[in-house]
C-alpha cells in the first residue's frame, strides 16, 4: 500500500464516483447524478491550488481511493481563540476495497501530516444518514463538538 500526493484531477474525478454515488443514494434531493466531465472540471479548477491537498491511495500500484484535505488557520476574534486544523473534505475508497483498513491508513497519514505541522486537530463533517461514515469516524476516535441543523419551508 502506498499513499502519495497527487494533482491528477482526472484520477481523483474517477475515484470520486464511489463517495458521490453514496451521497446520491442517501440524499437524492441534494446530489446530482455522478457526471465525470463536470466533476473532472471541478477538480481541475481546484487541485493545483495551494489551499487543497489530495492524497492518493494505491495498492499494488492500483489506485483505490483518495483523501481531499485542507490546512486551515482560524484567526482569533472576539469570541474564539486562534487554532489550526486539517479539514477532511472527502475520503473515497473503491467499493470493493472498503472495510480493509484503507480509510484508516489515510486517516493515519493525515494525522502524521498534522503532527509534522504542529497541528493537533483534524476536523470533518459527514451527512447524518451516512452510517458508514459515522461508524468509521467513531472507530477512529472522532468526537462530535458541533451540530449543523436546518429547517425547510
Amino acid at each position: 500500500m502506498k499513499i502519495s500526493r497527487t494533482n491528477n484531477f482526472e484520477l481523483v474525478a474517477t475515484l470520486n464516483k464511489y463517495v458521490h454515488d453514496l451521497h446520491v443514494n442517501l440524499y437524492p434531493q441534494y446530489f446530482k447524478e455522478y457526471n465525470y466531465v463536470e466533476i473532472k472540471n471541478f477538480f481541475q479548477k481546484i487541485i493545483d491550488k495551494e489551499k487543497f491537498t489530495f492524497l492518493l491511495l494505491e495498492d499494488d500500484d492500483k489506485p483505490i481511493g483518495y483523501a481531499w484535505i485542507e490546512f486551515r488557520n482560524y484567526p482569533e476574534n472576539a469570541f474564539k481563540k486562534t487554532y489550526q486544523s486539517i479539514y477532511v473534505h472527502q475520503i473515497s475508497i473503491s467499493e470493493s476495497q472498503r472495510k480493509k483498513g484503507y480509510g484508516s491508513k489515510l486517516m493515519d497519514e493525515i494525522a502524521e501530516m498534522a503532527k509534522a505541522n504542529g497541528i493537533n486537530k483534524i476536523e470533518l463533517d459527514y451527512w447524518f444518514n451516512n452510517e458508514i461514515a459515522k461508524s468509521f469516524y467513531k472507530k477512529n476516535d472522532f468526537v462530535k463538538y458541533q451540530e449543523f441543523v436546518y429547517k425547510e419551508y
